[in-house]
């Protein structure tokens, strides 16, 4: 008897998890084609689970010593938004390690991380601190949820969103929305759009003014059909365009 509520509760527990396969072709300006980057969402009730790769091609792999990057999102599902309870972000590059984990405590408004870098195997700094901001997002929850925040914001041209694992631009993201005069302007860089256009203000030490916008267009399912990274140094604009 225990083994047929066994099997039951193993043949619900399947029938009741999703899993999505969403995976993004990269080219980097006269580099071309320099990576895929796969995403495995699992949902289960109200908990799922945001696994993602990135695999570096040809030059690209050979420039960045073979990095290998990995990152993981774990929460609940509420209201339909991703909300994070866990995230990780690693990169390995030859010798060299880094990885940073961030707890979410949404009672205390919260996120906690934990950055780890090790060398030949070997710890070489160890820090877990506080964040001084409180975050809903992480980095993958702030694009498999864009299509609810661009929804729930469609009345304003933009508006801004805590994300970690962007802590030198405080966590702050700011999304805006196209606008009748400018939609073509997306149009020209992304192609067609299922439902909305909008772009992301982020920092990075990449970018020719270290501020840089990132375009994005929606797919049928509400997930990002293509991304276009803008005024990136030296090789030009990347994309990324989804194949799956």
């Amino acid at each position: 008897m225990k083994k047929i509520v066994f099997i039951l509760i193993t043949v619900l527990s399947i029938a009741h998890t999703q899993v999505l396969d969403i995976s993004y072709i990269a080219k980097f300006g006269i580099l071309g084609k320099v990576g895929k980057i796969d995403n495995k969402i699992i949902i289960n009730h109200n908990k799922y689970t945001i696994d993602t790769t990135l695999k570096l091609y040809g030059i690209a792999k050979m420039l960045l010593g073979g990095q290998k990057e990995h990152y993981t999102s774990k929460g609940k599902i509420i209201n339909g938004y991703f909300v994070p309870d866990f995230y990780s972000m690693s990169s390995i590059k030859k010798s060299k390690s880094s990885l940073k984990k961030y707890y979410f405590d949404h009672k205390k408004h919260t996120v906690t991380r934990i950055k780890i870098k090790t060398k030949n195997h070997k710890v070489t700094y160890n820090k877990k601190q506080i964040l001084d901001f409180y975050a809903k997002d992480d980095l993958l929850t702030l694009y498999f949820n864009m299509d609810r925040h661009i929804k729930a914001y469609k009345n304003k041209k933009s508006f801004i969103l805590n994300v970690a694992g962007l802590e030198k631009q405080k966590g702050k993201v700011k999304i805006t929305q196209a606008t009748r005069d400018d939609i073509n302007e997306y149009k020209d860089e992304l192609g067609s759009s299922y439902s909305w256009y909008a772009k992301a203000l982020i920092v990075q030490k990449s970018f020719k003014n270290k501020k840089g916008d990132i375009l994005l267009s929606a797919s049928k399912d509400g997930y990002i059909k293509k991304a276009v990274i803008k005024d990136l140094v030296m090789y030009g604009d990347a994309t990324l365009k989804r194949i799956k």
